[in-house]
Protein backbone atom coordinates (compact mmCIF):
# COMPACT_ATOMS: atom_id res chain seq x y z
CA UNK A 1 0.00 0.00 0.00
CA UNK A 2 1.75 3.52 -0.84
CA UNK A 3 0.32 6.34 0.93
CA UNK A 4 2.81 8.55 -0.18
CA UNK A 5 2.44 11.29 -3.14
CA UNK A 6 4.82 13.72 -4.58
CA UNK A 7 2.52 16.29 -3.12
CA UNK A 8 2.96 15.46 0.23
CA UNK A 9 6.80 14.97 -0.32
CA UNK A 10 6.95 18.64 -1.66
CA UNK A 11 5.06 19.63 1.50
CA UNK A 12 7.49 18.28 3.91
CA UNK A 13 10.50 19.28 1.96
CA UNK A 14 9.33 22.71 2.33
CA UNK A 15 8.76 22.86 6.08
CA UNK A 16 11.94 20.82 6.60
CA UNK A 17 13.33 24.00 4.97
CA UNK A 18 11.46 26.34 6.66
CA UNK A 19 12.15 25.02 10.03
CA UNK A 20 16.09 24.68 9.03
CA UNK A 21 16.38 28.67 8.58
CA UNK A 22 14.61 29.02 12.42
CA UNK A 23 18.36 29.08 13.71
CA UNK A 24 20.76 31.15 15.50
CA UNK A 25 23.28 29.88 12.89
CA UNK A 26 22.96 30.81 9.55
CA UNK A 27 22.40 27.95 6.61
CA UNK A 28 23.45 24.87 6.45
CA UNK A 29 23.86 25.05 10.18
CA UNK A 30 20.89 24.91 12.06
CA UNK A 31 20.79 25.64 16.29
CA UNK A 32 17.97 25.71 18.45
CA UNK A 33 18.78 25.61 21.66
CA UNK A 34 16.26 24.60 24.50
CA UNK A 35 13.94 28.07 24.91
CA UNK A 36 16.18 30.19 22.91
CA UNK A 37 14.53 32.61 20.83
CA UNK A 38 14.77 30.06 18.07
CA UNK A 39 13.93 27.45 19.84
CA UNK A 40 10.21 29.28 21.06
CA UNK A 41 9.44 30.19 17.31
CA UNK A 42 10.31 27.05 16.06
CA UNK A 43 7.40 25.77 18.65
CA UNK A 44 5.41 28.80 17.78
CA UNK A 45 5.38 27.80 14.35
CA UNK A 46 4.93 23.92 14.75
CA UNK A 47 1.84 24.54 17.04
CA UNK A 48 0.65 26.88 13.87
CA UNK A 49 0.68 23.81 10.95
CA UNK A 50 -0.71 21.40 13.57
CA UNK A 51 -3.77 23.67 14.30
CA UNK A 52 -4.10 24.44 10.84
CA UNK A 53 -3.96 20.92 9.70
CA UNK A 54 -7.07 20.45 12.03
CA UNK A 55 -5.34 18.84 15.00
CA UNK A 56 -5.55 20.21 18.75
CA UNK A 57 -2.49 20.70 21.17
CA UNK A 58 -1.55 21.18 24.30
CA UNK A 59 2.25 21.83 26.28
CA UNK A 60 2.68 20.25 29.57
CA UNK A 61 4.79 22.31 32.20
CA UNK A 62 8.67 21.72 30.50
CA UNK A 63 7.63 22.10 27.31
CA UNK A 64 6.92 18.49 25.58
CA UNK A 65 4.28 19.51 22.98
CA UNK A 66 1.69 17.21 22.36
CA UNK A 67 -0.23 17.25 18.79
CA UNK A 68 -3.59 14.89 19.02
CA UNK A 69 -5.79 13.68 16.68
CA UNK A 70 -8.68 12.05 18.39
CA UNK A 71 -9.77 9.05 18.01
CA UNK A 72 -13.88 7.31 18.02
CA UNK A 73 -13.06 5.37 20.74
CA UNK A 74 -11.76 7.66 23.56
CA UNK A 75 -11.70 4.79 26.30
CA UNK A 76 -8.18 3.26 24.27
CA UNK A 77 -4.62 4.40 24.84
CA UNK A 78 -4.15 6.48 22.24
CA UNK A 79 -1.16 5.53 19.81
CA UNK A 80 2.08 7.76 20.21
CA UNK A 81 4.89 9.06 17.42
CA UNK A 82 7.45 11.72 17.82
CA UNK A 83 10.83 13.28 18.52
CA UNK A 84 12.55 17.11 19.00
CA UNK A 85 13.37 19.74 17.21
CA UNK A 86 16.20 21.40 19.39
CA UNK A 87 19.62 21.05 18.07
CA UNK A 88 23.10 21.53 19.34
CA UNK A 89 25.08 24.50 17.82
CA UNK A 90 26.51 23.85 14.40
CA UNK A 91 24.06 20.84 13.41
CA UNK A 92 22.14 19.76 10.88
CA UNK A 93 18.19 19.83 9.95
CA UNK A 94 17.28 16.46 9.83
CA UNK A 95 17.71 15.05 13.77
CA UNK A 96 14.88 14.65 15.41
CA UNK A 97 12.80 17.02 12.79
CA UNK A 98 12.74 14.53 10.60
CA UNK A 99 10.46 12.28 13.48
CA UNK A 100 8.46 15.56 13.91
CA UNK A 101 7.75 16.87 11.07
CA UNK A 102 7.18 12.91 9.47
CA UNK A 103 5.54 12.18 12.22
CA UNK A 104 3.15 15.01 11.51
CA UNK A 105 2.97 14.54 7.45
CA UNK A 106 2.14 11.28 8.54
CA UNK A 107 -1.08 12.05 10.39
CA UNK A 108 -2.06 14.76 7.61
CA UNK A 109 -1.67 11.66 4.79
CA UNK A 110 -4.29 9.55 7.36
CA UNK A 111 -6.28 12.15 7.70
CA UNK A 112 -6.81 13.15 3.68
CA UNK A 113 -6.60 9.57 2.96
CA UNK A 114 -10.30 9.83 4.76
CA UNK A 115 -9.24 7.01 7.28
CA UNK A 116 -10.50 7.36 10.80
CA UNK A 117 -8.55 6.73 13.95
CA UNK A 118 -10.57 4.28 16.51
CA UNK A 119 -7.45 5.17 18.75
CA UNK A 120 -5.98 8.27 19.16
CA UNK A 121 -2.63 9.18 17.39
CA UNK A 122 -0.45 11.37 19.66
CA UNK A 123 2.45 13.10 18.22
CA UNK A 124 4.87 14.34 20.69
CA UNK A 125 7.63 17.14 19.83
CA UNK A 126 9.89 16.21 23.29
CA UNK A 127 11.24 18.95 24.96
CA UNK A 128 15.28 19.35 25.01
CA UNK A 129 16.36 16.16 23.89
CA UNK A 130 19.95 17.38 23.38
CA UNK A 131 21.84 18.46 26.78
CA UNK A 132 23.22 21.55 25.39
CA UNK A 133 21.52 23.67 27.81
CA UNK A 134 21.14 21.92 31.23
CA UNK A 135 23.98 18.63 30.33
CA UNK A 136 21.26 16.20 30.57
CA UNK A 137 19.80 14.61 27.45
CA UNK A 138 16.37 13.96 27.00
CA UNK A 139 14.41 16.00 29.87
CA UNK A 140 11.36 16.07 28.76
CA UNK A 141 10.83 12.00 28.16
CA UNK A 142 12.90 12.15 31.28
CA UNK A 143 10.21 13.45 33.27
CA UNK A 144 7.77 12.06 31.00
CA UNK A 145 8.59 8.30 32.20
CA UNK A 146 9.74 9.67 35.62
CA UNK A 147 13.35 8.96 35.85
CA UNK A 148 14.37 12.70 36.17
CA UNK A 149 11.94 13.62 39.41
CA UNK A 150 10.32 17.23 39.46
CA UNK A 151 12.90 17.96 42.14
CA UNK A 152 15.73 17.68 40.31
CA UNK A 153 14.81 19.37 37.71
CA UNK A 154 14.26 22.39 39.75
CA UNK A 155 17.98 22.37 40.38
CA UNK A 156 18.97 22.70 36.61
CA UNK A 157 21.03 25.42 35.98
CA UNK A 158 22.63 26.38 32.51
CA UNK A 159 26.19 27.61 32.57
CA UNK A 160 25.36 30.67 33.01
CA UNK A 161 23.29 30.19 35.98
CA UNK A 162 19.87 30.10 34.51
CA UNK A 163 17.02 27.58 36.60
CA UNK A 164 15.01 25.56 34.55
CA UNK A 165 12.18 27.28 36.78
CA UNK A 166 12.83 30.71 35.65
CA UNK A 167 13.30 29.79 31.79
CA UNK A 168 9.73 27.80 31.34
CA UNK A 169 7.63 30.16 32.59
CA UNK A 170 9.38 32.63 31.14
CA UNK A 171 8.80 30.23 27.90
CA UNK A 172 4.98 30.12 28.61
CA UNK A 173 5.07 26.71 30.16
CA UNK A 174 2.42 27.03 32.93
CA UNK A 175 1.63 24.20 35.90
CA UNK A 176 3.67 22.41 38.48
CA UNK A 177 6.52 20.20 37.04
CA UNK A 178 5.54 17.00 39.29
CA UNK A 179 2.54 17.13 36.67
CA UNK A 180 4.79 16.31 33.88
CA UNK A 181 5.00 12.64 35.26
CA UNK A 182 3.03 9.97 33.09
CA UNK A 183 1.49 6.61 34.24
CA UNK A 184 2.87 3.43 32.75
CA UNK A 185 0.22 2.31 29.71
CA UNK A 186 -0.62 5.67 28.85
CA UNK A 187 -0.37 5.26 25.03
CA UNK A 188 -0.77 1.87 23.93
CA UNK A 189 2.52 1.96 21.53
CA UNK A 190 5.11 4.67 20.74
CA UNK A 191 7.01 4.69 17.40
CA UNK A 192 10.04 7.01 16.51
CA UNK A 193 10.98 7.70 13.16
CA UNK A 194 14.57 9.00 13.07
CA UNK A 195 17.49 9.10 10.93
CA UNK A 196 19.86 6.26 11.62
CA UNK A 197 23.19 8.59 12.63
CA UNK A 198 24.96 5.77 11.54
CA UNK A 199 26.31 4.36 8.01
CA UNK A 200 25.17 0.86 7.50
CA UNK A 201 21.81 1.67 5.79
CA UNK A 202 23.08 3.76 3.35
CA UNK A 203 26.56 1.38 3.08
CA UNK A 204 23.89 -1.63 2.53
CA UNK A 205 21.13 -0.03 0.48
CA UNK A 206 18.82 -0.87 2.58
CA UNK A 207 15.90 1.30 2.78
CA UNK A 208 14.57 1.00 6.16
CA UNK A 209 16.21 -0.17 10.01
CA UNK A 210 13.68 -1.53 12.60
CA UNK A 211 15.44 -1.18 15.84
CA UNK A 212 14.99 -4.24 18.15
CA UNK A 213 17.35 -2.19 20.51
CA UNK A 214 18.18 1.04 21.94
CA UNK A 215 22.14 1.07 23.75
CA UNK A 216 22.15 3.39 26.71
CA UNK A 217 24.69 5.40 28.59
CA UNK A 218 26.37 5.60 31.78
CA UNK A 219 27.88 9.10 32.26
CA UNK A 220 29.95 9.86 35.21
CA UNK A 221 32.31 12.37 36.24
CA UNK A 222 35.79 11.17 37.93
CA UNK A 223 38.14 14.21 39.60
CA UNK A 224 41.49 13.50 40.64
CA UNK A 225 43.79 15.45 42.68
CA UNK A 226 47.65 15.92 42.92
CA UNK A 227 49.85 17.92 43.80
CA UNK A 228 51.03 21.18 41.49
CA UNK A 229 54.23 22.80 41.23
CA UNK A 230 57.05 24.04 38.50
CA UNK A 231 57.42 22.18 35.91
CA UNK A 232 61.34 22.99 36.47
CA UNK A 233 61.88 22.59 39.82
CA UNK A 234 60.00 19.38 40.94
CA UNK A 235 61.87 15.86 39.84
CA UNK A 236 60.23 13.10 38.06
CA UNK A 237 60.37 10.58 41.14
CA UNK A 238 58.34 13.16 43.45
CA UNK A 239 55.54 14.28 41.47
CA UNK A 240 52.06 13.44 41.75
CA UNK A 241 50.48 14.42 38.61
CA UNK A 242 46.95 14.40 37.89
CA UNK A 243 46.88 14.59 34.36
CA UNK A 244 48.69 11.55 33.82
CA UNK A 245 47.08 9.19 36.57
CA UNK A 246 43.61 11.12 33.95
CA UNK A 247 45.65 9.32 31.09
CA UNK A 248 46.19 6.65 31.97
CA UNK A 249 42.65 6.35 32.97
CA UNK A 250 41.20 6.70 29.76
CA UNK A 251 43.25 4.01 28.39
CA UNK A 252 41.47 1.81 30.53
CA UNK A 253 38.28 3.01 29.54
CA UNK A 254 39.00 2.31 26.13
CA UNK A 255 40.34 -1.18 26.98
CA UNK A 256 37.29 -1.81 29.09
CA UNK A 257 35.27 -1.53 26.21
CA UNK A 258 37.25 -3.50 23.75
CA UNK A 259 37.17 -6.02 26.31
CA UNK A 260 33.84 -6.48 27.31
CA UNK A 261 32.86 -9.80 25.03
CA UNK A 262 29.47 -7.55 23.85
CA UNK A 263 29.77 -5.91 20.09
CA UNK A 264 28.04 -2.94 21.40
CA UNK A 265 30.29 -1.68 23.77
CA UNK A 266 31.80 1.90 23.43
CA UNK A 267 33.73 4.02 25.69
CA UNK A 268 34.41 7.75 25.07
CA UNK A 269 36.93 9.95 27.26
CA UNK A 270 34.97 13.35 25.97
CA UNK A 271 36.14 15.64 28.78
CA UNK A 272 39.47 16.45 30.28
CA UNK A 273 39.19 19.83 32.26
CA UNK A 274 43.01 20.25 33.60
CA UNK A 275 44.07 23.09 36.10
CA UNK A 276 46.12 25.20 36.50
CA UNK A 277 46.49 24.62 32.49
CA UNK A 278 50.09 26.17 32.17
CA UNK A 279 52.93 24.70 30.23
CA UNK A 280 54.74 25.18 33.35
CA UNK A 281 52.92 24.16 36.29
CA UNK A 282 52.29 20.16 36.73
CA UNK A 283 48.61 19.36 36.25
CA UNK A 284 47.15 19.33 40.42
CA UNK A 285 43.52 19.16 39.46
CA UNK A 286 42.04 16.94 36.40
CA UNK A 287 38.04 16.62 35.69
CA UNK A 288 37.48 14.17 33.22
CA UNK A 289 33.92 13.23 32.21
CA UNK A 290 33.25 9.29 30.15
CA UNK A 291 30.04 8.56 28.57
CA UNK A 292 30.05 4.42 28.45
CA UNK A 293 27.42 2.65 27.06
CA UNK A 294 26.47 -0.81 25.76
CA UNK A 295 22.49 -2.71 25.09
CA UNK A 296 23.68 -5.24 27.69
CA UNK A 297 23.15 -4.10 31.39
CA UNK A 298 25.00 -6.31 32.56
CA UNK A 299 28.10 -6.26 30.18
CA UNK A 300 28.11 -2.09 30.91
CA UNK A 301 27.95 -2.80 34.55
CA UNK A 302 31.26 -5.31 34.84
CA UNK A 303 33.17 -3.13 32.42
CA UNK A 304 32.02 0.28 34.40
CA UNK A 305 33.63 -1.89 38.01
CA UNK A 306 36.72 -2.61 36.10
CA UNK A 307 37.01 1.12 35.42
CA UNK A 308 36.60 1.99 38.84
CA UNK A 309 38.83 -0.57 40.46
CA UNK A 310 41.72 -0.03 37.61
CA UNK A 311 40.90 4.19 38.22
CA UNK A 312 41.28 3.76 41.91
CA UNK A 313 44.68 1.49 41.24
CA UNK A 314 45.95 3.83 39.48
CA UNK A 315 45.90 6.49 41.27
CA UNK A 316 46.92 4.71 44.80
CA UNK A 317 50.51 4.11 43.14
CA UNK A 318 50.39 7.64 41.96
CA UNK A 319 49.13 8.95 45.19
CA UNK A 320 46.20 11.00 43.69
CA UNK A 321 42.96 11.79 44.80
CA UNK A 322 40.31 9.80 43.22
CA UNK A 323 36.41 11.13 43.06
CA UNK A 324 33.21 9.24 41.21
CA UNK A 325 30.50 10.74 40.70
CA UNK A 326 27.84 9.42 37.99
CA UNK A 327 25.75 11.68 35.97
CA UNK A 328 23.49 9.37 34.98
CA UNK A 329 22.73 5.27 34.89
CA UNK A 330 20.36 4.70 32.55
CA UNK A 331 19.22 0.91 31.57
CA UNK A 332 19.11 0.07 28.25
CA UNK A 333 15.68 -0.26 26.61
CA UNK A 334 14.57 -3.97 24.18
CA UNK A 335 12.03 -2.91 21.74
CA UNK A 336 8.76 -4.74 21.80
CA UNK A 337 8.80 -7.97 19.35
CA UNK A 338 4.84 -7.72 18.24
CA UNK A 339 6.28 -3.51 17.46
CA UNK A 340 9.47 -4.49 15.51
CA UNK A 341 7.22 -7.14 13.33
CA UNK A 342 4.63 -5.18 12.30
CA UNK A 343 7.00 -2.22 10.72
CA UNK A 344 8.86 -4.75 9.00
CA UNK A 345 5.66 -5.56 7.75
CA UNK A 346 4.25 -2.43 6.45
CA UNK A 347 8.17 -1.73 5.02
CA UNK A 348 7.70 -4.60 2.95
CA UNK A 349 4.38 -3.99 2.09
CA UNK A 350 5.03 -1.11 1.01
CA UNK A 351 8.29 -2.08 -1.18
CA UNK A 352 10.96 -1.21 0.89
CA UNK A 353 13.95 -3.42 2.00
CA UNK A 354 14.74 -3.71 5.48
CA UNK A 355 16.88 -4.97 8.05
CA UNK A 356 16.86 -5.23 11.99
CA UNK A 357 19.03 -2.93 13.69
CA UNK A 358 20.52 -1.67 17.03
CA UNK A 359 20.31 1.99 18.30
CA UNK A 360 23.72 2.98 19.71
CA UNK A 361 22.74 6.16 20.11
CA UNK A 362 19.98 6.98 22.30
CA UNK A 363 16.87 8.79 21.85
CA UNK A 364 13.81 9.72 23.70
CA UNK A 365 12.46 6.00 22.50
CA UNK A 366 14.59 4.99 25.47
CA UNK A 367 12.50 6.65 28.02
CA UNK A 368 9.23 6.17 26.10
CA UNK A 369 10.13 2.50 26.74
CA UNK A 370 9.08 2.83 30.47
CA UNK A 371 5.77 3.77 29.34
CA UNK A 372 4.75 1.68 26.92
CA UNK A 373 5.86 -0.83 24.38
CA UNK A 374 8.28 0.88 21.66
CA UNK A 375 10.14 0.92 18.28
CA UNK A 376 12.00 3.13 15.74
CA UNK A 377 12.10 3.51 12.57
CA UNK A 378 15.35 4.62 10.88
CA UNK A 379 16.00 5.83 7.52
CA UNK A 380 19.37 6.40 5.60
CA UNK A 381 21.49 9.75 6.05
CA UNK A 382 24.64 10.31 3.87
CA UNK A 383 27.86 8.76 5.18
CA UNK A 384 25.74 8.46 8.86
CA UNK A 385 27.24 12.19 9.80
CA UNK A 386 24.89 13.61 12.14
CA UNK A 387 25.01 16.91 14.66
CA UNK A 388 26.96 18.84 11.63
CA UNK A 389 25.63 21.15 9.14
CA UNK A 390 26.35 18.44 6.05
CA UNK A 391 23.78 15.92 7.85
CA UNK A 392 21.52 14.86 4.94
CA UNK A 393 18.63 12.57 4.44
CA UNK A 394 16.99 12.30 0.75
CA UNK A 395 13.57 13.29 0.15
CA UNK A 396 13.07 9.94 -1.44
CA UNK A 397 14.91 7.96 1.87
CA UNK A 398 12.13 10.62 4.11
CA UNK A 399 9.25 9.94 2.05
CA UNK A 400 9.60 6.07 2.81
CA UNK A 401 10.05 6.26 6.18
CA UNK A 402 6.98 8.42 6.54
CA UNK A 403 4.98 6.01 4.79
CA UNK A 404 6.37 2.95 6.88
CA UNK A 405 4.99 5.35 9.95
CA UNK A 406 2.02 5.93 8.46
CA UNK A 407 1.18 2.87 7.90
CA UNK A 408 2.05 1.41 11.56
CA UNK A 409 0.02 4.29 12.59
CA UNK A 410 -2.60 3.34 10.87
CA UNK A 411 -2.63 -0.37 12.21
CA UNK A 412 -2.18 0.04 15.93
CA UNK A 413 -4.34 3.06 15.28
CA UNK A 414 -7.18 0.94 13.50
Amino acid sequence: MSTVSHEFVSRLDLEIEELSLISAHPSPAVTRVLFSDEDLKARTWLTGLAETSGFSTRTDAVGNLFIRWEGSDSSLAPVATGSHTDAIPNAGKYDGVVGVLGGLESMRMLKESGFEPRRSIELIMFTAEEPTRFGIGCLGSRMMAGTTSATAARNLRDPEGKGLEDLRKAAGCVGELDSVMLANGVYSAFVELHIEQGPILEAEGIDIGVVEKIAAPAAFRIRLTGQGGHAGAVLMPGRRDALLAAAEIALVVEKAALESGSPDTVGTTGVLNVKPGAINSIPCDVLMEVDFRDTDLITREQALKQIRREGEAICSRRQIGFEWTFINEDPPAICDPGLVDLALKVAAEAGCSTRRMISRAYHDSLFMARLAPVTMIFIPCHKGYSHRPDEFSSSAAIRKGVEVLAGTLRSLAS
